[in-house]
Formats: structure tokens, sequence, C-alpha cells
């Protein structure tokens, strides 16, 4: 496959990868004794499968362990399903379950493949979202420290590379209603912040303890982030811009790498009557965080413009109204704009801001594919963008910024955050619809050839 060569020399130890969560691979979730999560109890809808199958990884890893050292893949990934080792979420863990992640981290050190744990992708056991409301309840933070200290206790010895939460920073967004097993209530600002607060407390916990007791390993915070632009020049739009950033992204990266929450956000708290949320013996507790290095995802970026925001809304929300169309960008079908300048920016702004190593674990795009049974999926598209966006890190690292590898998303197809099966973002085609399971076929796209290229070269093939 025609290529051209890249002119940065990738170090010899540089992560290759691929990266997924529990609910979107594995399926058998009445398998094993796995308890129930709040995605199980999620009915398909009319462009949405239900969360049963996925792509049935449960037993089917290793054929797909396969296909990731073919590809030359040195670094995987996933998450733990805290119900499927703990199915209540607190009280006795699952020892089949266990033993599942036992074999499957087995198979992949066997692959030459280094495994990377997360520990939570929104899927709260249901028992726990049913009782306490999920993260709202500092009883969860608890429960959440226990199965972490747990899963540290039992994989800690091969596993080297831990995060705690996926995207951690979509807990200062509405979207932490939905990710937080927060299940009834006013959703409240109030509640946002409590939230917000909670996950931050449980990430740290288990990142001092991490530090504390287990010095080889290395754990980083993570986070869902997006370059920003303002919609025009009006000073209004770039002090959105700004004020957006620092309570919905930076704000998180202070306290991964210094413990403490951003000036302006505690400032914010206490002037919007929020501050019972910050107790002290808490606050000690975030002070002691650090972070090895800073994970985050990056698919697009994004514009806002202030003059569709209505007066008095709060950072947090402004991407509720706010959002924008970049002109100077192309748009795939579900409105995300590709970027690939935007990744570049972020990987110096992660870098400069928590000045330790930046890791990008999930990075793709989400195409409308077909196979007919027979002939390649020519996804030329894909192959761009990761082209793309691979050249854009790679500029970044000769810039100065200390990069430990680069995931894409989901690259052996799995359903999207929402269930479509029709979105996909995989080098491997998966055979099976929304609702039409097939045969689950693992059929390899023509950008499958190309990045075993990139891989196989370090980066110097593009």
């Amino acid at each position: 496959m025609e290529g051209f060569l890249a002119m940065t020399k990738l170090r010899d130890d540089f992560f290759w990868g691929n990266s997924t969560s529990s609910m979107q691979t594995e399926g058998a979730s009445t398998t094993g004794g796995k308890g129930p999560s709040v995605y199980d109890v999620r009915p398909a809808t009319e462009q949405a499968s239900d969360w049963s199958v996925a792509i049935d990884e449960y037993h089917r890893y290793p054929e797909d362990i396969a296909l990731m050292k073919d590809l030359g893949m040195n670094f995987y990934r996933f998450q733990i399903s805290w119900s499927r080792v703990q199915p209540t979420g607190e009280g006795a863990f699952n020892e089949e379950g266990i033993a599942f992640y036992d074999q499957l981290i087995n198979n992949l050190l066997a692959a030459g493949i280094q495994p990377m744990i997360c520990l939570y992708h929104f899927d709260m056991p249901l028992a726990l979202a049913q009782k306490y409301n999920g993260f709202l309840d500092r009883h969860v933070v608890d429960a959440f420290y226990v199965y972490a200290q747990e899963m540290l206790k039992r994989f800690g010895d091969r596993v080297r590379y831990w995060i705690t939460f996926n995207e951690q920073n979509l807990y200062s967004l509405q979207d932490a209603f939905v990710i937080a097993g927060y299940l009834e209530g006013p959703r409240s600002l109030h509640d946002l912040y409590q939230i917000q607060h909670n996950v931050a407390l449980a990430h740290a916990l288990v990142a001092n303890t991490v530090h504390e007791d287990y010095p080889d390993l290395q754990i980083g915070g993570m986070v869902a982030y997006q370059q920003v632009y303002p919609a025009t020049a009006n000073p209004q739009d770039i002090a959105a811009v700004r004020r957006f950033k620092e309570y919905v992204m930076d704000n998180l990266v202070d306290i991964f790498t210094t413990g403490h929450y951003s000036p302006e956000v505690l400032n914010f708290m206490q002037r919007e009557h929020l501050d019972d949320i910050l107790k002290s013996d808490e606050l000690a507790i975030l002070a002691d965080t650090r972070s090895d290095f800073l994970s985050f995802s990056y698919y697009s970026s994004t514009v806002l413009d202030s003059t569709k925001i209505p007066l008095g809304t709060v950072p947090n929300f402004y991407p509720q109204t706010g959002v924008g169309h970049n002109p100077y960008l192309p748009t795939n079908e579900w409105g995300w704009q590709v970027d690939p300048q935007g990744f570049n920016t972020v990987l110096h702004d992660l870098y400069n801001r928590g000045h330790v190593p930046v890791f990008p674990i999930e990075n793709g795009i989400g195409l409308r594919e077909e196979w007919d049974g027979e002939h390649m999926i020519a996804d030329d598209v894909r192959i761009q963008y990761m082209r793309e966006h691979i050249q854009a890190m790679e500029d970044a690292i000769d810039e100065g910024v200390d990069v430990l590898g680069y995931l894409g998303w989901g690259l052996i197809d799995i359903p999207s955050s929402q269930g479509n099966m029709d979105k996909r973002y995989g080098v491997v085609y998966v055979n099976r619809g929304n609702h039409d399971l097939k045969d689950l076929k693992r059929v390899p796209k023509k950008s499958y050839d190309w990045l075993k290229e990139v891989i196989h070269s370090n980066g110097a093939v593009l």
C-alpha cells in the first residue's frame, strides 16, 4: 500500500494500540455471574442496539488479540466492568468475572501487548444507581475505592498503566446526569458540582494509593479534551471559550497534576453557594494527587458563539446553546468537524499546562459502512483522517511535546456510545447491524493494511 515517509523518529518504546469499553465490546451481559449495569437495562431503539451482545468480546477476545498482534499493536486499553467483578458494586466479588480479566490480561501479555486498565466507563452497577443515585452519594465514592483496591491487588503485578475514569471532565457537563448513575433528581447545579467533586475525590483516592503502595505502576487522569474556537473575533466569543475550557477541561487538569481546583472555579463555587461541597478532609486528599501522565480523547473540534448563549448561563452549560459551525473544516455525518491541527494544539496545551507526558488514548472517525460479504471496504476517508492526525502528533513531538503513544478508538468495530452499530470506527469490520447480529465475523478493511504499515514502521511510513 502506498504511503509517504514521515520526518519524525519516534522513540523505540512508543505505544501503538486500541481503546475500548466493556459495555461496547464484551456482551455476555448475564453470563459468568455478572450483575446488571445501568447500560444493561437500556432498551434498543430504532437506531441503536441493546447491550446484551455488543461484539461478543467475552467469548471472542483471542481472535481480536490475534488481529491486534498482527497489526503490530503493543498496547490495549480496556475497561473492567465493575458489575462483572462485583455484581452489586459492593459486597462480595465475583471470582468468575475476575478470572475473565485475568485470562484476558495473560493473553495480551503473551501476544506482546501491554494492557491498560480503565476502572469506570459510564456503566455504574445498577444496584448502586438505584440505592444511592450513583456518584451523587459519597458512599459510592467509598465503594469505588474498595473495588479499585481489589483490582489493583489482583492485577497490579501485571498491569503497569491505569486510569480511573474515562473522559472524567464529562462529569462537569450535563452528561454527568447520564454517566454517573444518577437516576433521579432535579439535575441542579449543586448536584452537578457534587458529582464532579465526588468523581475527582474517587480518582484521588485511587491515584494516591497507587503512588503510595504500587510505586512501579503508572496512573494518570483522562479527559475528553476538545479544541474549542471562538465563532468570531468578538471579545465575548473569546471570553466564552476561555471560561468554558477553564471550567470543563483545565480545572480537572489542574486537579490531576497539582491537586488543587482552579482559583476561578473555586471563586465561582463560593459565589454560587456551592462551597459546602468542598470539605477540608476531602480537599486534603485531593491535594496529594499527582499524575504520571495525562491521557485524553480527541475526535474533533468545536466552535462557541456567545450570541447564542443566554445571559447568566454558567460555563458548564455553554455547549447546550452556544455550539456553532466552523466553515473551514470538513464535517462527518454526525456533525463532528475534522481538525488535525486542533489535535496538534491540544497536545501542546495539555503538555504545557500539565508538565507530564501526554497520551492520546482515543482518536478516530465514525463512518457509515456496509460490507457486501465479498469485497474489501475501501475506507479511504478513515485512512486520510488517521494519517493527518498521526502527522499532527508527530509534528507536536518534533516541537517538544512528550507523547507516550497513540491509541485509536474501537479499531475493531463496536457499537457507538449510544449503541449505534451504524457509526463505525474500526479498521476491522464486525459483521452485525443494530438489530441483526448476523455472524459477527471480523473483516479487515483497507485501512487495516495501511495502519499495519504505519505501526510496523513505528510511524515512519504514513
